[in-house]
């Protein structure tokens, strides 16, 4: 337990020895899955640990680990091909290494957040809002990771400042992938009054033609 406070100390100061070192890797992989674990679990706690609510809290606990590792499995590609027409293939193993840190970063500052999500579970009982309070927690979950993200980046921006290009390019790409893995993956959170399931029969549907929706409907 004492090892992974500390890998995680490194990566939220970080110290270059962490995205640097290519063994570190599977550390972060580590960390990832472990801190993602306890966000997802009080992230899914909101129906309580009676019943089928606990097994949202495994369902959410698996997932929010697997969210953040399938979007990013998903975006690297295309930051790969963008990457090489720019000329900039040869850093792209040490970029991939700095995103993985930020990866790592980012489910820290989640867990760091859990018990401020469990205190709004127990002020309050209405599902849209615990929604939007979720919402709000990956929103600074994930500026704040940009901090590490810029830190772990500036060698290589000084090194060609093509990659600030390539940085806000990755910011676009994440994103994107990250909003729709969401939704397929959805419940998160779990509605109490529908059946606890670890996907919802109309995951497969696209969360930028809904958003729309919900904006025109608004709009009118």
């Amino acid at each position: 337990m004492r090892s992974v406070l500390i890998k995680a100390d490194d990566v939220l100061r970080r110290r270059r020895t962490t995205p640097t070192d290519g063994r570190a890797i599977w550390s972060l992989i580590g960390l990832i899955a472990i801190y993602g674990i306890l966000y997802g679990a009080a992230m899914g706690s909101f129906g309580g640990l009676r019943g089928s609510g606990a097994l949202q809290i495994v369902y959410s606990a698996i997932k929010v680990p697997f969210l953040l590792q399938a979007t990013f499995a998903l975006s690297l590609p295309s930051f790969y091909v963008v990457n090489s027409l720019m000329g900039l293939r040869r850093d792209f193993s040490e970029a991939v290494r700095a995103l993985m840190a930020t990866q790592a970063g980012l489910s820290v500052i989640l867990a760091s957040l859990a018990p401020l999500t469990l205190f709004w579970y127990a002020s309050m009982d209405c599902y849209s809002d615990a929604v939007l309070f979720n919402a709000m927690m990956f929103t600074i979950a994930s500026i704040s990771a940009q901090w590490i993200l810029r830190d772990y980046y500036q060698p290589l921006i000084r090194r060609n400042p093509r990659h600030r290009w390539m940085l806000r390019t990755w910011l676009i790409v994440y994103a994107f992938v990250g909003i729709q893995m969401g939704w397929i993956l959805r419940p998160f959170i779990g509605d109490p009054s529908s059946p606890v399931q670890f996907f919802r029969e109309d995951s497969w549907g696209n969360a930028y033609m809904v958003v729309g929706r919900m904006l025109w409907r608004a709009i009118n």
